[in-house]
C-alpha cells in the first residue's frame, strides 16, 4: 500500500497547525517525522490514521481518495505518546486482543505474542494487568499490541519516550528489525536527532507545520538544506557563525580565518552563515590544518561518558562534544580546534551552498 498526502492543510481557530504539505510514501517504506513539540507530528499522523480531517487537501491510498474514509475502515494501527491498554486485560490479552478479533487460531496467537513479548522484554509480566506495571511498561504493552496486527500503515507518535535510556537504545535495535520485516508503511515521530539517525530509512524534517525537507535520513544529516533544518537535525544544535569569503581568505568572527581552499573558493566573495556541528570541535589537534578558536568556559556539562562544553565565540553561544568526561570549571580557558572542511556554508537568507559531503541539497519536500 502506498500512501499519499497532497496539499494537506489543517487548521484550527484559525491557526495552520498544518500548511501545505505533500508527501509521497511509498510501500514497505520507513519514515521518520523529526520535529520540536507543537511541530505538527501528531497533528499529521492523526490525519494519515483517519482520526482527523484536514481542512483542505487530499489523501490517497494506490490512488484512491480516502480523504473521508473513518480509521475503522481503513488498514491502519496507531501507538500513542501516551500509552492506551485495556484496563481489565492482562498483559497478554491486550497484546493477543487484534488477532482474537481477527479470528487467528489460539496457537498462532501464543506463538505471536511470546516472539513479541520477548522483543519488547515483557515475559515475565504477561500476567499482569497494566496497573501492575510501570508508565514504560504499559508503553512497550501498547507498543506490542499494534505490532500484532498486521496492517497497511504503522504510525508511532514518539513511542520510547516514557522508556529509560538503556531500554530505549534496546528497543531501537529491535524495532529496525521488526520494521524491516513488515511491508507495511511505518511512519514514526520523534523530537531527537540520533533517534532518527538510528532508524534511517526516510526523514520528514517538520516545523511549525511546514515540512522543511525530505529524503534519505543520511543525506538530509550531512546536507541539511536550510539552517533550520540543520538546526533541528543535530543534538547539541550546529553552532552557527557569519563571516565572510574574501579573495584569499575566509573570515569567521574577529579572530578565526584561513586560505580559500575548495570548496569555498567556488564561492563569491560576500557575507555567509557558517556551521559547525558541536562533534567537529575538538580539544585537540587533529590535523595540520586545523585552526584555533580561543574563549572561556562558561559551563562544562558532562552526560554520561560524554562531555558538551560551553563557551562563546565571536558573541555566539557555542558547544563543544566531547567524548568522555571533561571537568575543566567555569572561567578557565579553552582552545578549540576545528578543520575548515567540516564547516557548513549557507547563503544569509538560510540556504544550504556548501556542505562537508561536498554538495548541496534543495530545501523542499514530495517523494520520501
Amino acid at each position: 500500500m502506498g500512501l499519499t498526502l497532497e496539499r494537506i492543510n489543517k487548521v484550527v481557530e484559525g491557526e495552520h497547525h498544518l500548511a501545505d504539505i505533500s508527501l509521497d510514501l511509498k510501500a514497505g517504506s520507513r519514515h521518520v517525522i523529526l520535529g520540536r513539540t507543537l511541530a505538527g507530528k501528531t497533528s499529521l499522523l492523526r490525519i494519515m490514521a483517519g482520526l482527523d480531517r484536514p481542512t483542505s487537501g487530499r489523501l490517497r491510498v494506490d490512488g484512491q481518495d480516502v480523504t473521508g474514509v473513518s480509521v475503522r475502515k481503513r488498514s491502519v494501527a496507531m501507538v500513542y505518546q501516551q500509552f492506551i491498554n485495556y484496563p481489565s486485560f492482562t498483559v497478554y490479552n491486550n497484546i493477543a486482543s487484534p488477532l482474537k478479533v481477527s479470528g487467528v487460531p489460539a496457537d498462532e496467537i501464543k506463538e505471536r505474542v511470546m516472539d513479541t513479548a520477548r522483543v519488547l522484554h515483557l515475559e515475565p509480566m504477561l500476567d499482569r494487568l497494566p496497573s501492575e506495571l510501570s508508565g514504560g511498561q504499559q508503553q512497550r504493552v501498547a507498543i506490542a499490541r499494534a505490532l500484532m496486527k498486521d496492517t497497511d500503515l504503522l504510525l508511532l507518535d514518539e513511542p520510547l519516550v516514557n522508556l529509560d535510556y538503556k531500554l530505549r537504545e534496546e528497543l531501537l535495535e529491535e524495532l529496525q528489525a521488526i520494521f524491516d520485516q513488515r511491508k507495511s508503511v511505518v511512519v514514526y515521530t520523534t523530537t531527537e536527532p540520533s533517534e532518527a539517525l538510528k532508524l534511517g530509512g526516510n526523514i520528514v524534517v517538520m516545523d511549525e507545520g511546514k515540512v522543511l525537507q525530505t529524503g534519505e535520513t543520511s543525506n538530509v544529516y550531512r546536507n541539511p538544506a536550510t539552517v533550520k533544518t540543520a538546526e533541528l537535525f543535530s543534538d547539541p544544535p550546529i553552532n552557527f557563525f557569519n563571516g565572510r569569503i574574501e579573495a584569499d581568505k575566509v573570515v569567521i568572527g574577529q579572530d578565526l580565518s584561513f586560505s580559500t581552499q575548495a570548496p569555498f573558493n567556488t564561492l563569491e566573495t560576500g557575507s555567509y552563515q557558517f556551521g559547525i556541528r558541536p562533534n567537529h570541535l575538538f580539544l585537540n589537534p587533529q590535523a595540520d590544518d586545523d585552526v584555533q578558536i580561543r574563549s572561556k568556559v562558561e559551563i562544562s556539562e558532562i552526560n554520561g561518558s560524554e562531555t558538551f562544553i560551553h563557551f562563546k565565540f565571536d558573541g555566539c553561544q557555542t558547544v563543544l562534544h566531547e567524548v568522555g568526561i571533561d571537568t575543566r570549571k567555569s572561567g578557565s580557558d579553552i582552545t578549540a580546534y576545528v578543520n575548515p572542511k567540516y564547516f557548513f556554508v549557507y547563503s544569509q537568507d538560510g540556504n544550504l551552498l556548501v556542505s562537508p559531503d561536498g554538495q548541496a541539497s534543495p530545501a523542499g519536500q514530495g517523494e520520501v
